[in-house]
């Protein structure tokens, strides 16, 4: 009986990883650079002297027409040097301004609502946003707004992580993996989710559904408004495969930093539509298979276990080729271990504990 749900555990597996593949690697039309839309970035940083440095200098070697680009960076009530060390770099500089993040209202908390208040103000046609500790490659601007023929109102892109350290690449490849399927699922036309870290949509659609102001909070506002967009029915929702679009994003330093990331995704998957669960079931019940295999091993399910494996390197390999960071797959092991164990047991920890804390404030 074991052997029979593994089996059809695998294929259904199987099927769907094939299936957001290659609904990942479609093509879709671009503007000429001639006719590119006006934009305006978005960056929200709360605590992030670390990084935030990193981030302003990528953001200051982007390629798109001065008169054309506005970047904002909200300090989002940050008790460190983020918005001094910001002042200090965007001095005279034209296409640069800082804002602060006040008061949140009844519902808009943290990143949600600074990105509100910076919305007010935004001139751009087009939206994008990324994060304190991600680099945008200087084409960035350009590969995003590219995308908006028609009636396309979302372009996403897609982030790796830094990846000296095998606690890093597991991440990473983790990352790049989790993102195939939302880009496989959006090009499919059944969104699941998104990554606020590399995403775009125009300010027409934005006002349109009313805003974050006109949504209940999320701790994965990325995703809220990406499904939001999606039940209007009228406009287009696309993820490229576009490695100059590619943003490089600092991984969790430790196990606690990474526990809690894990967790907040999560805790957001739960508002996610009904046929997500059909996804997130196959992907459980693939891995349960998998950790409860070893007790009562037969050649079969050693096969079995071994098409998984194959099947996930298989997407990685074609994934980081395209995206030009194929030597990240030597990590490939340490990721199948961490992501058979949190896929697995992480569901069993949220049944007893949803509350999250993320950037010193609790949800």
């Amino acid at each position: 009986m074991f052997e029979i749900v593994f089996t059809v555990a695998i294929a259904f597996y199987f099927i769907q990883t094939v299936v957001f593949l290659a609904a990942v690697r479609k093509k879709f039309p671009q503007r000429n650079e001639d006719s590119l839309p006006s934009v305006t970035v978005i960056v929200a940083a709360r605590n992030e002297e670390q990084t935030i440095l990193r981030c302003l200098e990528a953001l200051n070697n982007l390629e798109y027409p001065e008169e054309m680009l506005e970047i904002i960076l909200v300090d989002d009530s940050s008790t460190d040097r983020t918005a001094e060390i910001i002042d200090a770099f965007i001095a005279g500089k034209s296409a640069f301004k800082r804002i602060s993040s006040p008061k949140a209202g009844s519902h808009l908390i943290g990143k949600t609502n600074a990105i509100v208040n910076a919305q007010k103000i935004a001139k751009g046609e087009i939206i994008l946003t990324t994060d304190a500790d991600c680099a945008v490659p200087p084409t960035w601007v350009k590969t995003l707004a590219s995308y908006y023929t028609g009636n396309v109102a979302m372009v996403n892109g897609f982030t790796y992580q830094n990846y000296d350290r095998t606690f890093e690449g597991m991440q990473s490849l983790d990352f790049i993996f989790l993102l195939m399927v939302g880009a496989g699922t959006i090009n499919l036309k059944i969104p699941v989710s998104c990554i606020g870290n590399n995403l775009s949509y125009t300010k027409k659609v934005y006002n349109e559904i009313g805003g974050y102001e006109n949504m209940p909070f999320s701790i994965t506002e990325d995703s809220q408004l990406l499904l939001a967009i999606s039940k209007l029915k009228k406009y287009r929702i696309i993820f490229p495969l576009d490695k100059e679009a590619l943003v490089a994003s600092m991984a969790c330093p430790d196990i606690k930093s990474l526990y809690l990331q894990k967790k907040r995704w999560s805790i957001g998957a739960f508002s996610v539509p009904w046929y997500s669960y059909i996804i997130m079931g196959s992907c459980w019940l693939t891995h349960a298979c998998m950790v409860a295999a070893p007790f009562i091993f037969t050649p079969l399910l050693g096969v079995l276990i071994f098409l998984k494996v194959l099947v996930d390197f298989l997407a990685l390999f074609l994934m980081t080729g395209t995206l030009g960071i194929k030597n990240i797959l030597r990590f490939f092991p340490a990721f199948q271990l961490y992501y058979l164990s949190y896929v697995v047991f992480l569901p069993f920890i949220l049944a007893f504990n949803r509350k999250v804390t993320w950037k010193g404030r609790k949800f």
